[in-house]
């Protein structure tokens, strides 16, 4: 081991040292290494000007070292450090989750400015990942209650285990499944962000998505519109009378979409989100 590695760094030090470690590679190189030092050196990004001349220790800082070696080869922070916020709640990840992105906040966003938070809603999230959606939907909604259904065991584990730290687990159950198989009620809401991205593009996403987030979540077949033509069909047997669907969609997707929920007997709307992009589809028997 090199010896100036055994020589304590100050906690500004160490920060610049990853920052420029990581400028040819990440567009948040600074704030990058702010958030891989804190969360080795245990404590809140915002705190660590109040720690610049302390010494980091050198078992310490190598560790900070190698998190950082792997953000330079694109590996997502979210990855790196094991959680991502979603609409202000910190969930934990696995690999076989989404990273929670914030284009997916407009569905939760869609779903509040409609619904009644007072009201006792019955939600069902399909391809429920880490949860991100549901969770914060029940979060925002304290009468509310949910199912969140992946057809990865690993990833309802993750989700289970996010509504236990968020103290919403009697209000939260987590199952495997194929969509909606096996589902015998019927719910309020019906929530989704399914695999949208055309099979023939997932290479050509950017690395911290193809190389990193599961492809079954991102994989949506041939056109990018197999989830729909799976779920659509099934929505009025699970729907209650005047009950919704809200799915994320991908970009350029709108009229596909409501072709699709049309076939099915529902009209569709849909909701854009910050950058003007038609984002959710609204789905309802009342158009």
């Amino acid at each position: 081991m090199p010896e100036e590695s055994l020589t304590p760094i100050t906690v500004a030090r160490l920060l610049r040292e990853i920052a420029g470690l990581l400028a040819d590679t990440s567009p948040s190189a600074a704030l990058d290494a702010r958030l891989i030092v804190a969360h080795l050196l245990h404590c809140r990004p915002n705190d660590l000007p109040l720690r610049d001349l302390d010494d980091v220790a050198a078992t310490d800082a190598t560790a900070i070292r190698g998190l950082a070696a792997r953000r330079a080869t694109g590996e997502p922070i979210a990855r790196i450090l094991g959680e991502k916020e979603f609409y202000g709640l910190s969930l934990i990840l696995s690999p076989e989750t989404l990273v929670p992105r914030p284009d997916t906040e407009t569905v939760v966003d869609a779903v509040l400015a409609s619904t009644e938070r007072s009201a006792g809603t019955a939600i069902l999230d399909l391809g429920t990942g880490s949860g991100a959606i549901l969770l914060a939907l029940l979060t925002e909604l304290p009468n509310a209650t949910g199912v969140g259904i992946d057809r990865s065991a690993e990833a309802v584990a993750t989700a289970a285990k996010n509504a236990e730290r968020l103290g919403i687990a009697r209000r939260a159950q987590f199952r495997p499944g194929d969509w909606m198989a096996g589902i015998e009620r019927r719910f309020d809401l019906v929530v989704s962000n399914p695999p949208y991205i055309a099979r023939d593009e997932i290479e050509s996403l950017p690395v911290e998505v193809r190389a990193h987030d599961p492809h079954v979540a991102l994989d949506g077949g041939a056109d990018g519109l197999d989830a729909y033509r799976a779920v659509f069909p099934d929505l009025d047997r699970v729907l209650t009378a005047e009950g919704r669907g809200f799915f994320e969609i991908g970009f350029g997707q709108a009229t596909d979409v409501a072709a699709l929920a049309k076939q099915s007997g529902f009209g569709c709307l849909f909701v854009r989100d910050l950058a003007g992009t038609e984002r959710v589809a609204v789905l309802s028997r009342q158009g």
